[in-house]
């Protein structure tokens, strides 16, 4: 793989022939769904340019072909990220691109304040901390100590901050967005329609109906639980991995080896094994407060049924606290062994409330019904009484009522398989092509749009 062409640029440069398509992101300091979808647009447009704030190689390697772009934001360490937002306003409000035929920004922050010719930006959704997510960012901003300071500087700076996000989001000339939910709120916050265009998921990675995919795992629960287990046990083995992958989880799990006292694993809760032969729910995530991990741990016991909880995360030793011998525990696993688990469950959980949900999706690939939060992205997702069903209200009794209900003899796995495939990475291509396409033709209509080296529209 060749090494990462990335290059300093306070704005693009126009001494050299450019590529009539650019790309540009909020950041890339570490993997995630909006680094996903830049992904799949940096393999349909590979000779494009992606701008952006932050760029970090060592840590999302993802990029390492394409030609990355920062500013002097780049100088800042990536941990500062969360404090840059005013910052980053201030950088991608001043980069011109518009000598670029079609720029495409993949943003939930700022990028989208971009200058350009012609801008697509496919927008998650609007700025969090600024809009839907302020109250509980004021209540807990995430900086331990100096909490009190960034929760004053937030009260103070948010209305200036809030009308030069919205006078940004005037910018692009068209919104694309990932749900119905997010689309509502880019409407209400912004005052601009947007197109929904799913985010794209490698379902191909855990269909048990594909003829084509090579990762269908051989190996059954039981094997991967006890392998898993032992990765937590085994520090050479943990330290070899991270060499290899030093993501989060990683880092988590070489933290609580070495100091098991503050993350203790209760071996009460924690079964040797998974029986296949015993029905249990799952939910797998990162174990965050807002992934209401602790709703569906709570639903379960109410309901006395199993479930299997699979990732790793700050919120993981309070979340022991709360399980009984009904909750099994289990580190991260990779896309085949995940799906495993998905293929034998008879339901997967999906209790929080979030703008689109590839989590879940993964499952429906996976032939397992889903048993979603009844708000947010789940409601495009979900088709009761077909690959799953909803419960109404985020509460452990509204959740338990919804597993008692639920028969898996009601649901054809191959059915709800299939219910998957619309969230493809052939779907968002082809959408995205559709975009571009229509953009092409309008532009050549008015003789706006000029040939140039490099990305072919």
């Amino acid at each position: 793989m060749s090494k990462s062409r990335s290059k300093t640029t306070k704005t693009a440069k126009k001494s050299t022939p450019d590529p009539s398509i650019a790309l540009v992101c909020d950041w890339l300091t570490t993997p995630g769904g909006a680094e996903k979808v830049l992904l799949e647009l940096h393999q349909m447009y590979p000779d494009a340019p992606i701008y952006t704030s932050q760029y970090r190689p060592k840590k999302i390697a993802w990029f390492n072909t394409a030609i990355v772009r920062t500013g002097w934001l780049n100088l800042f360490p990536a941990c500062l990220r969360k404090l840059l937002g005013p910052l980053r306003a201030l950088y991608f409000s001043h980069l011109d691109l518009s000598h670029y035929d079609l720029v495409i920004s993949v943003t939930g922050a700022e990028a989208k304040a971009v200058k350009t010719n012609y801008h697509i930006c496919y927008c998650h959704v609007p700025t969090q901390y600024y809009w839907q997510m302020y109250d509980q960012y004021i209540k807990n901003p995430g900086f331990g100590f100096l909490n009190p300071l960034v929760r004053l500087a937030l009260k103070c700076l948010i209305k200036p901050l809030r009308q030069a996000d919205f006078r940004a989001a005037q910018r692009p000339d068209q919104f694309v967005t990932i749900s119905s939910y997010a689309a509502a709120q880019i409407k209400q916050f912004y005052h601009r329609d947007a197109k929904i265009i799913a985010p794209p998921v490698d379902i191909s990675r855990f269909s048990p109906f594909s003829t084509t995919s090579p990762q269908k795992s051989t190996r059954n629960p039981q094997e991967i639980h006890q392998k898993s287990e032992l990765l937590h046990k085994n520090p050479q083995e943990i330290h070899k991995k991270s060499t290899k992958n030093p993501n989060f989880s990683t880092k988590i799990h070489i933290f609580s080896t070495f100091f098991p006292q503050l993350f203790h694993r209760s071996t009460e809760s924690t079964p040797t094994t998974v029986s296949r032969n015993e029905p249990y729910f799952v939910i797998s995530c990162r174990q965050v407060t807002w992934k209401r991990v602790d709703l569906a741990i709570k639903g379960c016991i109410l309901a006395q049924k199993r479930l299997v909880v699979i990732g790793d995360g700050p919120e993981h030793h309070h979340l022991e606290t709360l399980a009984t011998p009904l909750i099994h525990f289990i580190p991260w696993l990779d896309a085949k062994e995940l799906s495993q688990y998905l293929q034998s469950a008879t339901a997967y959980i999906f209790p929080s409330l979030e703008p689109f949900g590839i989590a879940a999706v993964e499952a429906l690939a996976a032939g397992c019904p889903v048993i979603a939060y009844k708000a947010g992205g789940s409601q495009d997702i979900i088709q009761p009484g077909k690959n799953g069903l909803f419960f109404a209200k985020q509460t452990p009794e509204s959740l338990a009522k919804a597993l008692k209900s639920f028969q898996s003899s009601d649901y054809s796995r191959s059915a709800v398989s299939s219910t998957a495939t619309k969230f493809s990475s052939k779907h968002f291509r082809s959408n995205i092509s559709q975009l571009v396409s229509a953009f092409s033709e309008q532009s050549s209509k008015s003789q706006n749009l000029k040939p140039q080296e490099g990305t072919k529209l």
